[in-house]
């Protein structure tokens, strides 16, 4: 049996990384600690598209503004400057922090050391506006008109045809350096739940598990790390052995860190196959 290097039984806790600070006073939509009301994105498994909408998946960072606080995905408020939280609006919106493709790394980093000059909040969604998708857009649109900002951004979407559409679409944005698409049910509602209406395109699969040890590797990884061993949002355990740089397997994700990996399809016990570690996500 592999050699444990560090389990999560030796790990401490610790807070957000810099820009964050713990969640303060309770709003009337956001309790104090505990995540947004966001709706989240299913993959896509062969449904009808006919008639939606899509739009870039941006690789930034999830922010929801709930009128007076930015919060991110996991309830910890952004510690944004005052001129950046002067140009939000007194209503909820939800949407990306992003610098552009290939950047996210660098997002992080600049959120962690302050320096939001060049940050642009891409908003796709009014949470508490009614209609559909495109009304509550509209809402922010009438919103925006003559209101001295210069880092908030409505995020383009485009009706498709049908899925032969999308995926022509999604292929020109992969090819351009981008994620893929979110696909969007127009008439949908805004709903704080992973959506049958909002659905991820892309030509490969993500999803996200908690780091619980470091497996040291053989061969010529002796000595450094071999794998992670991390559980699964459904409490099911993986190990993902691929995707490490060297300076990665020399210092690997810290233990009780949440982690992004990519994969390709399931086993027939509905386990991701052939995952591959991609980035750390931050929370």
């Amino acid at each position: 049996m592999r050699q444990v290097l560090h389990s999560a039984w030796e790990a401490t806790s610790g807070g957000g990384g810099g820009g964050l600070v713990a969640p303060a006073t309770a709003q009337p939509a956001q309790q104090a600690g505990s995540a947004p009301p966001l709706m989240l994105a299913q993959s896509y498994r062969q449904q009808s598209v006919n008639g939606w909408l899509a739009s870039e998946k941006l690789d930034g960072v999830r922010a929801y503004w709930d009128g007076r606080h930015l919060y991110s995905r996991k309830g910890n408020i952004f510690d944004a400057p005052a001129d950046f939280l002067a140009q939000l609006p007194p209503f909820p919106l939800d949407g990306e922090l992003y610098l552009g493709r290939g950047r996210f790394q660098e997002t992080l980093s600049r959120l962690r050391n302050k320096q939001w000059q060049d940050i642009r909040y891409h908003i796709f969604d009014v949470p508490q506006a009614g209609g559909g998708l495109n009304a509550r857009l509209q809402t922010f649109t009438d919103w925006l008109e003559g209101q001295p900002q210069k880092q908030l951004r409505l995020i383009e979407q485009i009706p498709i045809r049908d899925i032969v559409h999308a995926e022509a679409l999604r292929a020109d944005i992969e090819d351009a350096g981008g994620e893929g698409l979110i696909l969007r049910a127009p008439e949908a509602p805004y709903l704080a739940t992973r959506s049958e209406f909002m659905l991820k395109l892309k030509s490969h699969d993500d999803a996200e598990c908690r780091v619980l040890a470091h497996l040291e590797g053989q061969g010529r990884h002796q000595g450094r790390l071999g794998a992670l061993l991390c559980r699964l949002d459904d409490d099911r355990i993986i190990r993902i052995g691929s995707g490490f740089s060297d300076a990665q397997r020399q210092s690997p994700p810290p233990i009780g860190s949440r982690i992004t990996f990519r994969f390709r399809g399931y086993t027939d016990k509905g386990l991701p196959r052939f995952a591959t570690f991609w980035r750390i996500r931050e929370e």
